[in-house]
């Protein structure tokens, strides 16, 4: 079933349908440049750069690049916040033909092992803050060289060396296998040639991590097409972008939220994106004072955050034309308290809610940009077909009926890197010739096509917008010697909409002492990145089981639900 009725009956003369071009990410920003040189690209803590120039550092990070031997096909690891390092490097690996490997900056020692391995990575690049995550790596990959870079090498000449003086920057050993930022670029003058790749829609371009049905983390391969396709369907559905505007791009780059509407759709239609490296509600009513950003886009519990915050609470909104709310489900009462923030800051809009997965870059529906039907995620983007299906099947339900959410379109990933099963399991061909993803979420589509998200199939724990695997993090704390099993949930939380809990079993000779719980935790945060980290660790004697002798995890969601609404 298509949504075409709903869309021309709530986007009117908007095009249901686009025209994509069969071009790179690079060839949209330069498009972009070419047409407005004097816009500002970026702004990152008060150095603002034109798309001229923009350009011009993408195209000398290319010629680097190049002179480490870098080639078409080959994948560098991007391990960075939002910094002006982290998209320059992302345009410039796409400008040569190369795939860009994003990984969160938090991620564990194991799990950045994981990372570079499964994208066969070349090179990296990371934060001073965060190099000692890499160093212990060396020699297990395929990593010749990690380009550490620095907070002060982004900023203005004034506030870099006070930034400098200061002390923020964590001193990186000399050691052969790192390289600086400024003598990473300075390798560009030896090349002479433009080592420019005229990439296709179709190229592998960007690997971005998430995890499936078994829990364990898989590469997501996305294309040139996939982001450029996303770019002009947002700012179509979104009814609101224009050349000039202001982002507040507040989402993380390895998330493909923040990297596809946060970055390349503003960057796509000439906007400006304000680069926030580190989410802190307390910084963001200089930022509105400041900048005036037109949109932002966000989880829930940012959201919440902000409304938390007295001095937003003061805060003047009505610069705003479009906030949206993704990541995460967006609760009916949530929406309301939002929209009532936003109407008492002098802003004139709804928050608009999106649905997507990383297998499809990120939001594949939206909320229409002046109505909303509550409950509801909203309606496909301009080349994006849903249809609900029986779980387990190809067929599709009835409509009004729950079963798993499938979708089609032009963002589309096209594999899970080395796991051609689960690519299958995913990715299917449906009797009408089209290749749907699977979303593994549950849902139902009403008779005009909206989409109402129920809850996801797959036992994956949602925190602040981050995806927890439970059986990641019981497979680390299983690894610790008191530890005989361990079962993770997720508990609902106000702020968080999940928090994660672990029920732990210690072996025989190991009493459930604040020692052992101490090391326990310890040991998590040594192997688990610090989002997935368990809130809060119980022990038992023993955990509920299953006739076939698995742990019921379920009657333990029951056991912690009965608690909440027992207060």
């Amino acid at each position: 079933m298509n949504s075409d009725a709903a869309w021309f009956r709530f986007y009117g003369k908007t095009p249901r349908t686009l025209d994509y071009p069969d071009i790179s990410m690079y060839d949209i920003i330069k498009r972009t440049k070419e047409s407005y040189p004097t816009y500002t690209a970026y702004d990152f803590m008060g150095k603002a750069v034109t798309y001229e120039a923009f350009l011009e550092e993408i195209d000398t990070c290319a010629k680097a690049l190049t002179a480490m031997g870098i080639r078409t096909g080959d994948a560098v690891t991007v391990c960075l916040p939002n910094t002006p390092q982290a998209i320059v490097m992302f345009y410039a690996i796409n400008k040569i033909g190369a795939v860009a490997s994003m990984v969160h900056p938090l991620s564990a020692e194991n799990e950045i092992l994981f990372y570079l391995k499964e994208s066969d990575s070349r090179i990296a690049i990371t934060l001073s803050q965060f190099y000692d995550k890499f160093e212990g790596l060396k020699g297990k990959t395929k990593v010749e060289k990690v380009i550490v870079t620095k907070i002060e090498e982004a900023l203005p000449p004034i506030k870099g060396f006070v930034y400098k003086f200061i002390g923020h920057e964590p001193k990186v050993a000399d050691d052969p296998w790192v390289i600086s930022w400024n003598e990473f670029l300075n390798g560009a003058k030896f090349v002479k040639e433009d080592p420019y790749y005229a990439g296709k829609g179709e190229d592998s371009a960007v690997i971005l991590f998430s995890g499936g049905t078994t829990g364990t983390s898989k590469g997501i391969m996305l294309t040139n097409l996939n982001f450029n396709a996303l770019a002009m369907q947002t700012a179509a559905a979104s009814q609101c972008f224009e050349a000039g505007d202001i982002m507040l791009s507040v989402m993380p780059v390895f998330h493909g939220f923040g990297l596809g509407v946060g970055i390349h759709t503003l960057l796509a239609h000439a906007g400006k994106c304000v680069l926030v490296p580190r989410v802190n509600v307390d910084e963001f009513p200089g930022l509105f004072k400041k900048h005036r950003p037109n949109y932002m886009a966000g989880v829930p519990t940012l959201f919440e955050g902000m409304m938390r915050n007295k001095d937003m609470q003061k805060a003047d909104l009505s610069c705003l034309k479009g906030v949206f709310s993704g990541g995460d489900s967006l609760s009916v009462e949530l929406k309301k308290k939002i929209d009532a923030f936003l109407k008492a800051g002098g802003a004139s809009i709804q928050v608009r809610e999106g649905y997507g997965t990383t297998e499809c870059v990120t939001a594949s529906c939206l909320t229409p940009i002046d109505y909303y039907r509550e409950g509801s995620i909203g309606i496909p983007f301009p080349d994006t077909f849903y249809k609900i299906v029986i779980p387990n099947t190809n067929e599709e339900a009835p409509v009004g009926e729950m079963g798993e959410i499938c979708l089609t379109g032009p963002t589309l990933m096209k594999e899970y890197i080395n796991n051609p099963k689960e690519t299958s399991q995913t990715l299917r061909v449906h009797d009408d010739g089209k290749i749907y993803l699977h979303t593994g979420d549950l849902g139902r589509m009403d008779a005009d096509g909206f989409i109402y998200f129920v809850q996801r199939l797959k036992r994956m724990i949602v925190t602040s917008g981050y995806n927890v695997y439970p059986s990641q993090v019981e497979n680390v704390i299983d690894s610790h010697e008191a530890v005989m099993f361990s079962t993770v949930i997720g508990v609902k939380d106000d702020l968080k909409m999940q928090r994660v809990k672990a029920f732990v079993v210690l072996k025989n000779g190991f009493e459930p002492t604040e020692e052992v719980k101490a090391s326990i935790k310890a040991h998590c945060e040594k192997y688990i990145a610090k989002y997935a980290l368990p809130k809060e660790y119980e022990f038992r004697d023993n955990l509920p089981k299953t006739l076939v002798g698995k742990v019921a995890y379920r009657e333990l969601e029951k056991e912690e639900e009965a608690k909440l609404l027992a207060r």
